[in-house]
């Protein structure tokens, strides 16, 4: 499958079930005290840096752009999803959101001062991943920050491993292989927070919560 068939398939797949997924997790927030304090510090980390503007990538349904809006950050969405970017520009009217491919964003060189891609790049195929890093660093300003999380792989192996998703064929990586992919394209890792499931998750996955900075 080309990368724009799996772009397709993503984008379709959330299409058709962008209303489900926002009544779901619109105050998912409210139970990951952890995720809301890093995601505290990284809004601290901007504003400390020049306080630019903040993409938010892979929005969904807006709720996480919103917090990021009330930690004090020009915060902006982007998703794949035009569904998905509807239901977030009318939650959110005041917030801007926009249609858009995170291998190709519409977005200038060196112009932001913070990324959040939280589990946003869970269904780019291995091979596909590095460009999407490359359009993060592209569009960060030096010493920009960059948080991203995504589910850890288990063993020793490093390769990728693909894992049925609800919505669509997900991955998990191993995070040093991550954060050497990350290191690749000037984006240098800070920090990295791992956290373990709880016995209730539906999947026993370790989630990694990962910082890291343009040069």
């Amino acid at each position: 499958m080309t990368g724009e068939q799996t772009l397709s398939v993503t984008r379709e797949s959330y299409d058709a079930v962008a209303l489900t997924y926002a009544q779901l997790f619109s105050d998912s927030l409210r139970d990951r005290p952890l995720e809301r304090a890093l995601l505290s510090a990284f809004a601290e980390l901007v504003r400390a840096d020049g306080d630019g503007e903040v993409a938010d990538l892979g929005c969904g349904p807006g709720y996480v752009t919103a917090h990021l809006h009330g930690l004090g950050l020009t915060a902006f969405g982007v998703d794949g999803s035009p569904a998905m970017v509807e239901l977030a520009r009318e939650a959110h009217p005041g917030l801007r959101f926009e249609v858009g491919s995170m291998a190709a964003l519409d977005i200038g060189d060196g112009v932001l001062g913070g990324v959040l891609s939280r589990w946003s790049v869970i269904h780019t195929p291995p091979g596909e991943l590095p460009a999407v890093l490359a359009e993060i660093a592209r569009v960060l300003a030096p010493g920009g920050h960059l948080l991203i999380s995504f589910p850890a792989t288990e063993g020793p192996g490093h390769e990728p491993q693909a894992y049925d998703h609800a919505v669509t064929t997900a991955y998990r990586w191993c995070p040093d292989r991550f954060a050497a992919l990350l290191r690749d394209h000037g984006l240098v890792q800070t920090s990295r927070t791992v956290i373990e499931p709880a016995p209730t998750d539906q999947r026993q996955f370790q989630e990694i919560q990962l910082f890291a900075r343009r040069v």
